[in-house]
């Protein structure tokens, strides 16, 4: 058998990851879901608990959109109209109104000329910041920047990097001082919003860096955000780390996974990158899009989003953040401050961490502890996320739990 020699490698490699606590392949399974009643929110049943019902405070769906009626109701319409999947990549017959519509459509809520989709916002990370980085380029990135941004600097190979203090500006200002006449292009890239923590980073001072030094570098300095967790999910609108810092990213990449409730990635920027891009990104050349009724069930997310009914739910997931944080506080907990529906609970101990994870699981709740070595020793945390699905008494209830 030719994998004999190297299954206890692969052995060796998993014990090591049970030993640390950062396995993730035992899976739970979802097999229900509730409607909410009794001023409860809807509740979860899980493969091998039984009738056991769970309040999940650990879903991406910050604006409930993913079982919206609407939203339901435009993506089964679309698959009985085009099929259940593309059938092929983009530049073959893969391309569907639905498609064109959406991008035209994302590129007009960020205020920029052009967008496109890709098959998850990790491709569209993959699939852009490759493209945009060349032997002569220097890549300046936040230090606590998703796993997506690490890898795709790994894949493009620059010139150099470094990494900046997480939300450090200055330290940002002094790297690219540093490498002035060394490179011909910088790309500076961050999170929005970063997944662990909720906070958001400074991006109109970020920009502001980038300008200053435009002009000293022969290729430019070019702004790279992902606010995959930003987007539907902050600012007053909807629009993001962008609308709540008063600033504009070079290029940007976010999510229809997330607060839209949908699945897949895209990027908003000029219309000559976005031509570059379709030219140029692998993951976008040779990988099958969204379905088309995906993407016309994220046209009718971001209509939401963009309506009256978009403005109520965006207040509704402030409020019960707020009521999450404010109640952690009251019962001594650390948190950290802040409007994003990410409510982080410092445990700063890996060991209490898991056991208190295990703990809300006997009390029939799903959260996610975060501990060494996914963060750094002392920063071990409970990551809750709020959900406009979920109501005071979920909240409440949550709180007594502890």
């Amino acid at each position: 058998m030719a994998l004999n020699k190297l299954k206890p490698l692969l052995m060796d490699k998993l014990d090591v990851l049970d030993l640390i606590g950062a396995q993730k392949r035992e899976e739970r399974v979802i097999i229900g879901r509730q409607p909410p009643r009794d001023g409860f929110g809807p509740r979860y049943l899980l493969q091998g608990c039984g009738n056991r019902a769970f309040l999940r405070m650990n879903a991406n769906a910050y604006l409930g959109l993913n079982t919206h009626p609407q939203v339901i109701e435009t993506e089964e319409k679309a698959a009985r109209l085009y099929g259940t999947g593309p059938g092929a990549v983009r530049f073959i017959s893969g391309t569907f109104e639905p498609h064109v519509k959406l991008e035209e459509r994302l590129a007009s809520f960020h205020q920029r000329e052009a967008g496109m989709v890709f098959s998850a916002a990790y491709a569209a990370v993959m699939g852009v910041l490759p493209q945009l980085i060349t032997g002569e380029t220097l890549v300046v990135s936040d230090s606590l920047n998703h796993n997506s941004i690490i890898n795709a600097v790994r894949l493009a190979r620059p010139a150099a990097g470094a990494v900046y203090e997480h939300l450090n500006t200055k330290q940002l200002g002094a790297i690219l001082e540093e490498n002035l006449g060394k490179v011909k292009r910088v790309i500076v890239v961050t999170d929005g919003v970063f997944s662990m923590r909720g906070d958001y980073a400074p991006l109109a001072e970020i920009c502001a860096i980038c300008s200053r030094y435009q002009e000293l570098f022969e290729e430019g300095v070019i702004s790279v955000v992902d606010d995959s967790h930003g987007v539907g999910a902050f600012g007053n609108n909807g629009r993001g780390t962008e609308e709540k810092t008063a600033a504009r990213a070079d290029v940007l990449i976010s999510t229809l996974g997330k607060a839209l409730g949908i699945n897949g990635g895209y990027v908003v920027s000029d219309k000559t990158v976005i031509d570059y891009l379709r030219e140029t990104a692998p993951f976008y050349i040779y990988s099958n899009p969204i379905t088309p009724s995906e993407a016309a069930a994220a046209l009718k997310a971001l209509e939401i989003l963009d309506s009256r009914e978009g403005s109520v739910l965006l207040g509704r997931i402030r409020e019960l953040a707020a009521a999450l944080r404010c109640g952690l506080q009251e019962r001594g907990c650390e948190t950290l401050p802040g409007e994003h529906p990410i409510v982080p609970l410092l445990i700063r101990d890996t060991a209490k961490t898991r056991e208190l994870v295990k703990r809300l699981f006997q009390r029939n709740v799903l959260a996610t502890g975060l501990s060494y070595p996914v963060v750094p020793r002392g920063e071990e945390e409970i990551r809750f996320q709020i959900s406009a699905e979920h109501t005071d008494r979920d909240i409440d209830y949550l709180l007594d739990n502890f």
